[in-house]
């Protein structure tokens, strides 16, 4: 088993299917979308009927669940840290010991709140090529041209990192299993041993960094990479009839979103 093997940030699952086939724009609304009515909709109700919307969205993707699980992984001690900090110290009726009412509701509210976060995210990176989502924020900050902000080469360093997030973690595992063969405990003592323990894997893990840069920018000089307008694209964005169905769902979900935040909102903890 890998020691980071539940990182899947930055990966693309190949697969052909409705959600894959839309257009990367129309994903990234749809993202950015969901992020609106968590936050504008903080109500347990909504949060489980997103939950509900996200999953029939998956079940489109032809995705299975323990990829997604893969994705939450990283931030499991953050969702479960939220709700059991909201548990015992919010305060309110007293249901037992030190867990309230409140607690219990807000734990549960912040915690799904988190998961549909990371959970629409990882369905967006499983679904969408690293070059396609590329195209997609070059795109939206063409605007910013206009204020002389090199739009092209910022799309390509953030595909670029996207990229090397999962080369990355797999020299980190390398690296500590390493470490872990010539007899390092990375679980034992405090947390400045530990700390002072991982010293031997970052300094490697740095000096990889730079190597990869210094290769990645002389492959690129040596076959004459310039970006900029002039560039042409492989392949253009355009929307189709799928991205119109798309945002009629998404329309409908956020109507439906307002209608169960309004209508429960008289009722207590809803």
């Amino acid at each position: 088993m890998k020691f980071l093997g539940g990182f899947t940030i930055g990966q693309y699952i190949p697969l052909d299917s409705a959600v894959h086939n839309l257009d990367p724009r129309t994903k990234f609304i749809g993202l950015t979308g969901v992020m609106i009515l968590v936050f504008l909709f903080p109500s347990l109700t909504v949060y489980l009927f997103l939950m509900a919307a996200l999953h029939l969205v998956l079940m489109a993707s032809s995705l299975r669940y323990r990829y997604i699980w893969k994705g939450l992984k990283p931030v499991l001690f953050l969702i479960l840290f939220s709700a059991l900090f909201n548990l015992f110290f919010t305060p309110g009726e007293t249901l037992w010991w030190k867990i309230t009412r409140e607690g219990a509701y807000f734990g549960a509210l912040y915690a799904l709140r988190i998961y549909l976060l990371v959970f629409t995210s990882v369905i967006l990176t499983f679904t969408t090529s690293p070059i396609r989502l590329t195209d997609a924020m070059e795109y939206f900050m063409k605007p910013l041209k206009r204020f002389k902000v090199p739009v092209e080469d910022i799309a390509l360093m953030l595909v670029i990192a996207l990229r090397f997030i999962p080369t990355l973690l797999e020299e980190i595992d390398r690296l500590i299993k390493a470490q872990m063969s010539r007899g390092v405990d990375f679980d034992k003592g405090n947390l400045f041993q530990r700390i002072k323990r991982l010293l031997p894997v970052f300094v490697p893990l740095f000096v990889s960094c730079f190597k990869r840069a210094e290769e990645l920018a002389d492959a690129m000089e040596s076959r004459c990479y310039r970006g900029g307008e002039l560039r042409t694209k492989r392949g253009k964005l355009s929307f189709r009839a799928s991205d119109g169905v798309a945002f009629l769902l998404l329309g409908l979900t956020g109507g439906a979103c307002a209608y169960i935040f309004y209508a429960f909102s008289s009722a207590p903890l809803i």
